[in-house]
C-alpha cells in the first residue's frame, strides 16, 4: 500500500556516515531520516558496553527517548543502530567492542593481529532499533565476507577499507559506490528490516 507523504524518522546517532546510509536506504522506502540534535547539538548517549549489539542499540533508543523528553517531539519515530564485525579466527572479536577497537589500535592494528591466520573469514553483523510511541522493534542484519590483507579504498569508513563482502566482486566495501554497498550492507539489510516490521499493523 502506498504511503501518503514521508514518515520522519530521528537517528540517535552521532556518525553522520550512518546517517546518509539510512537516509539512501530508507527515502525510497517512504521515510524521511534526521540525525537526532537537541538543541541543534548532537546528545551525549552512552553506549554500554555489553556482550550483544541489540542490547546496545536499544539502550541507545532508551537514552534518546528519555533525552525528547520535554522537548515537544517525544511522539516522533526514534531510530538507533549498533554494529561490529565479527572475525572467525579472533573468536567472533571485536563484535559489539569493534568501536573502540577502531579507535584505539585502528585498523592496521586489526591486520596485525590477523596476520598469522590464513583463515580470514568474517561478518558484519548491525541491529537497528525503531522506537515508535512505547513500542520497540529491532532486526538484524548480516553481510559475510573476509578480511583482507591490506587496507584498500577511501570510500566509506569503519571498518569498510578490510571487509570484502562475498556477495561483491572482490573489492573491499571502501572500494565500492554508497549504493553498490548499500545493497549488500549488514546495516542496509537491518535497516531494511526493520522497516518491514514498522509497517505492520500495531493492533
Amino acid at each position: 500500500m502506498a504511503r501518503v507523504g514521508k514518515m520522519r524518522i530521528l537517528f540517535a546517532t552521532g556518525n553522520k556516515h550512518k546517517v546518509s546510509e539510512a537516509s539512501e536506504i530508507l527515502q525510497h522506502l517512504g521515510y524521511e531520516v534526521e540525525q537526532l540534535l537537541i538543541e541543534g547539538e548532537v546528545p551525549e548517549i552512552i553506549e554500554p558496553q555489553a556482550e550483544g549489539i541489540e542490547e546496545v542499540a536499544i539502550s541507545k533508543i532508551k537514552q534518546a527517548r528519555e533525552l525528547l523528553i520535554g522537548s515537544g517531539r517525544e511522539d516522533s519515530i526514534i531510530m538507533a543502530e549498533d554494529s561490529g564485525i565479527f572475525i572467525d579466527s579472533l573468536g567472533g572479536f571485536p563484535g559489539p567492542y569493534s568501536s573502540y577497537v577502531e579507535s584505539t589500535i585502528g585498523l592496521p592494528g586489526v591486520l596485525r593481529l590477523m596476520r598469522p591466520e590464513s583463515m580470514r573469514g568474517a561478518e558484519f553483523r548491525a541491529t537497528a532499533a525503531v522506537c515508535t510511541g512505547k513500542k520497540i522493534v529491532t532486526a538484524t542484519g548480516v553481510c559475510s565476507g573476509t578480511i583482507s590483507r591490506e587496507i584498500s579504498g577511501e570510500m566509506g569508513f569503519g571498518y569498510d577499507p578490510i571487509f570484502i563482502p562475498n556477495d561483491g566482486d572482490g573489492r573491499t566495501c571502501a572500494e565500492m559506490s554508497s549504493s553498490e554497498k548499500s545493497s549488500i550492507s549488514h546495516r542496509g539489510r537491518a535497516l531494511k528490516a526493520v522497516s518491514e516490521l514498522m509497517n505492520l499493523p500495531s493492533k
